[in-house]
């Protein structure tokens, strides 16, 4: 009770106590939330109808991808330029399917999966035609192969103790399958969309009369023509008439990703004198070494620094660096040439032509592959030519060994540039070097391989070179002088207006880049400019502001920026279009002066009169098609309109076209001798569904200007 009664005596103090203690407790719930929503808004790399993707989600739709032109193409190593191109399609592809998949929404449009069973069974898709699974007679998608192939996937994925090399190649298929699925889905769906839109537009029968007549009713007119270039007075743009234009012709300007405009200093880094006699001395030795008698050119080029690997296969002129090529030709077998300079590619290069063979360009071979080199194999490999050469068939002898042994051509561009190995060089030599019609035998890392080569075609001259290609590379002590002379001029010039005063005096040149968009992937068309480009496009990166220095492309060039405009609203601004606009108003004032001109004139005569003024016959005038004016050179849409509502012998004047201002009368109007039956009739309303259809098309630009799409990326990539 004493306890009790001691806490009641306290209830004011414990109340707030545990009032503090829940406030602190929310607090640190708000802090955490806080803290987790800030973290995840810095993750987000795009936005589109205010739902966002975050930079896993987009690496997951890149690395489908890639898993894809892995499988499909075999290139295993993207580099940085071909991952780039991935990341902007797999951006596009994701925004074009989250724009669809919003308005399909909203009407309810869906695919449904009798739907997906009908086009795959129906096997019409263009896409399936993409896929490994055809008749193996047509060569047509076949439903019955990709079933199999998915009862096969089933069952390799449901039993322990597959092979690894099986379980991810029917993994891979699979993954690809389902990628090919899925694109599908998404392109019926934007179908299904496009096409209800073209519904909107109604080929009516009021349609295909206006159609009918505006490419049948034909007009002749003597026709005067006023150049805008025959205005002689000097015409001028007033900033007021820019705003204006600017103001008129805004939407032609709009901006889907902030923009910035730029000055910069790029520093290529090359080698100096001390480097370039280095290199060359080195290579000398090279030379020397190339010509012993035992050389071991494999060995000596590799060690030399060459970008061309050595290979022992003879391979055509058309395969060899055109600069080395270009020395062969001259060259005597067991020769060399250089070092000398190829400009470029900025290279020094040695070329030892060891040896000249005319060989096939193409080569026809069967073959039988028997595992293993051991003495129960060379054992079967000898049963096996023993049975051929007695006149065995060929192919009966392959299905022995559950080989088809067909003839397969393999060509000289198959192999020339690739990275062959041991077996493939002796497998290579030894198909260029046999006779038509003979077998034989040839042992490789892993078994035995019996070859018969059935044709042969194109006998061409073809080369062993040993190729040295040494590039000029600059030194680290010309890195370091180059980096260090770059930023004492940075940190003696801190400001951009210094930067730009004293640049020159320096031997540094100042550049300008307009209007650079976040989508892009690098300055000054150089590589490994992400950092420079985060910076640029950093919120907090003030109008004037000088950058740190950069270290871009292959780590030799060095940059710097200057931040000279921002702009991260809907429009480009009036400055930045400011030479387009001037064009405009300027061409605008130069008609209306010409339309003073012409106010005054009567009738055509007193039009073709004018000073400058150009006349001639135009006939075929139709309200279907552009009039093509044979004297400027171009064709005046302008013209088509102005004609066709003007009656025949009337006199029309001040018409404003591209390049001049027009007045003509019309001389005569008839009608074709075509006639609007049932045939015509059907023929124009396909067209105008056609054209419909076309114009329905363009309904993607307008969803993506109101989806208020932001695009991140330069963020993180």
């Amino acid at each position: 009770m004493a306890t009790i009664q001691k806490i009641r005596s306290k209830g004011a103090l414990l109340l707030l106590f545990v009032g503090l203690a829940l406030f602190a407790f929310i607090a640190e719930e708000g802090v955490r939330s806080l803290s987790s929503s800030r973290a995840e808004s810095h993750q987000r790399i795009g936005e589109v109808n205010g739902k966002s993707i975050n930079i896993q989600e987009f690496n997951d739709l890149v690395d489908e991808y890639v898993s894809v032109i892995k499988f499909t193409s075999g290139n295993d190593n993207l580099n940085e330029e071909q991952m780039q191109s991935v990341r902007d399609q797999v951006w596009q592809t994701y925004v074009q399917n989250s724009l669809m998949e919003h308005e399909a929404e909203e009407l309810g449009l869906t695919v449904t999966d009798a739907e997906m069973q009908e086009i795959i069974k129906n096997g019409q898709n263009p896409m399936l035609a993409q896929t490994p699974f055809r008749n193996q007679q047509t060569g047509a998608f076949d439903v019955e192969a990709l079933n199999q192939f998915l009862t096969q996937y089933k069952s390799i994925k449901d039993q322990a103790g597959q092979p690894a090399e099986a379980v991810e190649y029917y993994t891979q298929m699979y993954n690809y399958w389902k990628f090919i699925e899925k694109n599908i889905r998404q392109q019926t769906l934007a179908n299904k969309y496009q096409t209800l839109l073209g519904k909107l537009f109604i080929a009516n029968p009021v349609s295909v009369q206006n159609l009918f007549e505006a490419r049948n009713n034909e007009k002749e007119v003597l026709l005067v023509a006023l150049p805008l270039s025959a205005v002689k007075d000097e015409v001028k743009a007033e900033e007021k008439e820019l705003k204006a234009k600017y103001d008129e012709v805004k939407n032609r300007f709009r901006l889907d990703n902030p923009e910035r405009d730029i000055k910069y200093i790029d520093v290529a880094i090359t080698a100096s004198k001390a480097d370039r006699d280095q290199i060359n001395s080195e290579l000398l030795e090279v030379a020397e070494q190339l010509q012993a008698e035992d050389a071991d050119y494999a060995n000596i080029v590799r060690k030399s620094g060459s970008t061309v690997a050595y290979s022992a296969l003879p391979v055509r002129r058309a395969a060899l660096p055109s600069d080395i090529a270009a020395q062969v030709d001259s060259m005597a077998a067991s020769t060399q040439k250089g070092p000398f300079l190829t400009a470029a590619d900025n290279t020094q290069n040695i070329v030892r032509l060891i040896a000249k063979s005319t060989l096939p360009d193409s080569v026809e071979v069967r073959q039988i592959g028997i595992g293993g080199i051991d003495e129960a194999a060379q054992k079967t490999a000898d049963s096996i030519m023993t049975a051929l050469n007695a006149g065995a068939p060929f192919d009966s002898i392959a299905k022995k060994y559950n080989q088809t042994g067909e003839a397969q051509w393999i060509t000289s561009a198959q192999y020339e540039n690739a990275t062959l190995d041991e077996n493939n060089l002796k497998f290579i030599n030894a198909i260029n070097t046999q006779a038509v019609g003979t077998t034989q035998q040839v042992k490789l890392g892993t078994g035995i391989a019996i070859l018969r080569v059935t044709d042969r075609k194109n006998l061409v001259e073809k080369y062993q070179v040993a190729i040295v290609k040494r590039p000029l590379d600059f030194s680290n002590d010309t890195f370091n002088k180059t980096y260090n002379d770059f930023s004492q001029f940075v940190a003696s010039n801190k400001t951009a207006e210094e930067i730009e005063a004293n640049a020159m005096k320096a031997g540094y040149m100042v550049q300008q880049r307009k209007d650079i968009g976040s989508y892009e992937h690098n300055i000054a068309g150089l590589s490994s400019t992400r950092e420079a480009f985060r910076w640029i496009f950093n919120k907090d990166t003030k109008v004037g502001e000088v950058s740190e220095i950069y270290t871009c492309g292959n780590n030799d060039h060095l940059l710097v920026v200057i931040l000279t405009a921002k702009n991260d609203g809907k429009f480009r601004t009036l400055e930045s279009v400011k030479d387009y606009l001037e064009d405009e108003v300027i061409r605008d004032k130069k008609a209306a002066l010409l339309q003073e001109k012409m106010e005054a004139c009567a009738d055509i005569k007193a039009a073709a009169k004018l000073e400058g003024a150009q006349s001639d016959t135009i006939r075929h005038i139709t309200f279907a098609s552009p009039v093509f004016v044979p004297f400027v050179g171009g064709s005046e849409i302008a013209l088509s309109g102005a004609v066709a509502k003007t009656a025949k012998g009337a006199f029309a004047k001040g018409v404003k076209g591209n390049t001049g201002v027009y007045a003509f009368q019309v001389l005569d109007e008839s009608k074709t001798d075509a006639k609007l039956d049932d045939a015509t009739k059907q023929n124009l309303k396909t067209q105008l569904a056609s054209q419909n259809l076309r114009n329905a098309s363009r309904f993607m630009q307008e969803l993506y200007e109101k989806a208020g799409i932001k695009d991140n990326r330069y963020l993180f990539y």
